[in-house]
């Protein structure tokens, strides 16, 4: 049975990608905005003077960002939570999920470090009230707090949160909340943008068949087999 996929060769896909036309200034504006939802302050400094693309952010607000980012992923939680209310109080104050999950990890931090009676003092008092009001919380707190349960952790079927992409899925969270409180998309435009492209690329590979880099060594479109 005969394709039904439109076939593009390469001279036609060639000449529509002449045709379009990328401003430099939007591509700068593209990679500033990556680096400074990233978090990238030595970076953001840099490309601002090599290119004159501005940054909608001044690089001290990036660096106090990131610094709470650290806090976080070296188990600095009680750190992090000060400077996040130095940089805006309003942002744990109106996030009671995002604030759970800065104690959780301070807990999980003192189970980290062998402090039982402190754990299980903290997770009584701090935590415990806010699992009362809050069913989902309840049950992060129950799979926190089994972790004391088990000798050996590595038995333990919640293990994982005491791995390092516990803290990195902790800090991310954090700086998304940070970024939305300064009115900044959360990821970078570049992310979405991508997203996009995977789209439409799928949607192209369903209705037609077009010319592709087969080696990227020699970056050369070749024609679609037919």
């Amino acid at each position: 049975m005969a394709s039904s996929k439109k076939v593009i060769t390469r001279e036609k896909w060639e000449k529509r990608l002449n045709h379009i036309r990328i401003r430099k200034e939007d591509m700068n504006k593209l990679v500033m905005n990556f680096l400074v939802t990233e978090g990238y302050a030595e970076a953001v400094a840099k490309f601002w003077m090599e290119t004159g693309t501005k940054s909608d952010m001044d690089v001290a607000m990036i660096m106090d960002r990131m610094a709470v980012n650290k806090a976080v992923q070296c188990g600095n939680v009680e750190d992090a939570i000060e400077k996040v209310n130095d940089l805006n109080p309003k942002i744990l104050d109106t996030n009671p999920e995002l604030f759970f999950h800065l104690q959780q990890q301070r807990l999980i931090e003192l189970i980290r470090n062998e402090k039982i009676e402190a754990a299980l003092e903290f997770a009584q008092e701090e935590l415990a009230p806010r699992g009362e009001e809050n069913q989902s919380f309840l049950e992060e707190l129950e799979r926190t707090v089994s972790l004391l349960v088990f000798k050996d952790v590595s038995n333990c079927p919640v293990r994982e949160l005491l791995d390092i992409s516990q803290r990195l899925k902790t800090a991310n969270e954090v700086n998304a909340a940070i970024l939305t409180s300064q009115s900044h998309e959360k990821d970078p435009k570049l992310h979405s943008l991508l997203k996009m492209l995977i789209w439409a690329q799928n949607q192209l590979d369903e209705k037609a068949t077009y010319p592709r880099i087969k080696d990227f060594s020699k970056a050369t479109l070749e024609n679609p087999a037919v």
